[in-house]
Parts: structure tokens; C-alpha cells; sequence
């Protein structure tokens, strides 16, 4: 079975469809990508991505967030959304801390865009248990303190200067390895995610570990 099977259990059209089907096909022709070529990067039949650019299947997340990438450009665009005109620097000073979950996080990029940066610090023992799952990327760079991430079923301590980059459908855990907490820089492809989210995720029931060994 190919992996566009995956892909295609989007429903019928709805006005969603009618906004989005030309900007697939717009989007597609500014990439200069064939039907073809644009359906195979994207996990696509040629046919199935064909009656999205026509209006006549409504797109899935999953599915919108691979043709963001294929075309360069985010789910944002993809629906018609037009950002308006940002600042390109983001001064230290206007950054403010926003508080969730036991976490601190900064605003270190414009918001509403394809990818978001932040820096985060995370306190000992706070949200170690938390597990998250959830569609995108994220790129993790430690400036002070070490880091215990899990991905799945390894773990990895990382020190200042390590960095992780990683699928978000990875079950993954971030946790402070020393008492004093972490530091770290944080870019994320989640498009438009409340800070809240992005801090607590998707919860499961905590595995019991004995004590001394590492969650």
C-alpha cells in the first residue's frame, strides 16, 4: 500500500475547499512543480491532489501541513490567510515573559507565522511526567543548564551548546536534569499554538519508575 493511502481520508468539499483549491494550484505553479512532481513530494496521487486543486476534496491537517512544505510556504497561506506587515527584529526589550504550566517562555520571533522561537526556561521537576504528541517539527538548543529529552523510547542529557531536532509525532519529554532548572531556545513548525499548549500537551498516565532511574 503506498503512503498516500494515509493521505486520503479527507471528506467531501465544503467551503473550505473552495478557498483552498486555488491556492494549491497557485502556490503549486509559483513553485514551478508539476501535478506530478508536487504529488509524489507530498505522498499524493497526481489524481487525488488534482480534485484538491479543483475543489472537489476537502484537504486533512496532516495533508495540508505536507503541501506547506513541499511549496515552501505555510498552512496559513495555503488557506488564504493574508499576514499582515510585521516586524522582521524582535528586540530583547519587547520581549515579555508569559508564565504556563510551571514554565517561563519569550516571544523570540513574529507570531501567526510557519514557525515559532522561543525561549523557554523550565524549572526541576516541573511537567517531567507530561508527554507530547502533535503534528510538526521542533528544534531544541540548551543555553544554560542540561536538558533530559526522550524521544520515544531513548533518552538523551544535553548540555549547553547540544541541540535536538526532531518530528513532534515522536512521543517526546522535556524535563531539567539539575535542580537549578534549564534554559533553552525553542523553534517550533505548530502553527498558531496558544503558549499554553505548546507548555502542557497532550497528557498520558505517567509510567512508574523506581527510584534513582531515569523517566
Amino acid at each position: 500500500m503506498s503512503s498516500s493511502a494515509n493521505h486520503q481520508s479527507d471528506g467531501p468539499p465544503d467551503a473550505v475547499s473552495s478557498v483552498v483549491a486555488p491556492q494549491l494550484r497557485a502556490l503549486r505553479r509559483r513553485a514551478a512543480l508539476t501535478l506530478e512532481a508536487a504529488a509524489r513530494a507530498a505522498g499524493l496521487s497526481p489524481a487525488h491532489l488534482s480534485r484538491l486543486e479543483t475543489g472537489q476534496r476537502q484537504p486533512s491537517l496532516p495533508m495540508l501541513l505536507s503541501l506547506a512544505r513541499v511549496y515552501g510556504t505555510t498552512v496559513s497561506e495555503l488557506l488564504g490567510e493574508k499576514a499582515a506587515e510585521r516586524d522582521a527584529v524582535v528586540r530583547a526589550g519587547g520581549m515579555e515573559p508569559t508564565a504556563a504550566g510551571g514554565w517561563t517562555y519569550w516571544q523570540a520571533g513574529g507570531s501567526g507565522r510557519g514557525m515559532q522561537a522561543l525561549r523557554v526556561r523550565v524549572p526541576h521537576g516541573s511537567q517531567g511526567d507530561i508527554v507530547r504528541v502533535h503534528p510538526g517539527e521542533e528544534w531544541l538548543y540548551v543555553l544554560r543548564g542540561r536538558l533530559r529529552l526522550r524521544l520515544g523510547d531513548a533518552v538523551h542529557l544535553l548540555a549547553p551548546g547540544d541541540s535536538a531536532h526532531f518530528d513532534s509525532l515522536t512521543p517526546h519529554r522535556i524535563a531539567a536534569q539539575d535542580v537549578d532548572g534549564l534554559e533553552l531556545l525553542f523553534v517550533h513548525t505548530l502553527l498558531q499554538s496558544p503558549t499554553t499548549a505548546l507548555c502542557l500537551g497532550p497528557v498520558t498516565t505517567p509510567t512508574r519508575h523506581t527510584p534513582g532511574e531515569m523517566p
